[in-house]
């Protein structure tokens, strides 16, 4: 379990880690001392976001949004979603308008791994998703 914006609750709580959202540009993250079970997340939309996410030492970035969405209109689709993948060796999660429609681009990125909450709460897990 992840707690958002407040790793030393979460350290606190012993959860798994903590998730650090885009908008979080705080740097204070980088000379903790934490034991290798702990994880750092972050998300990202571009490649300074990116660049920040490094230097807080997020282990895995969650790259959005991939696909269209109806909350957003503006989407890397794959071709960007590569290219600003290219900018970091950290594992990259996609995100964003992921549903069965359009799972087979995703098999196109760099991705480590998909997350998608609404496409999950409405068809549940599916556990034949390939690489995933």
């Amino acid at each position: 379990m992840f707690l958002s914006n407040n790793i030393n609750l979460a350290k606190k709580l012993g959860l798994d880690g903590v998730y650090l959202p885009s908008f979080n540009k705080n740097l204070k993250y980088s000379n903790l001392q934490l034991s290798k079970e702990f994880k750092i997340i972050g998300s990202a939309h571009n490649i300074s976001e990116i660049k920040t996410k490094e230097k807080q030492n997020c282990e895995y970035i969650f790259l959005s949004p991939l696909f269209k969405t109806d909350k957003n209109k503006n989407y890397l689709d794959v071709i960007k979603f590569n290219l600003i993948s290219n900018v970091t060796n950290k594992k990259i999660v996609c995100l964003g308008g992921i549903n069965l429609n359009n799972l087979q681009k995703i098999y196109l990125t760099k991705s480590e791994g998909i997350a998608s909450i609404s496409w999950i709460k409405k068809n549940g897990l599916n556990k034949n998703l390939g690489r995933f």
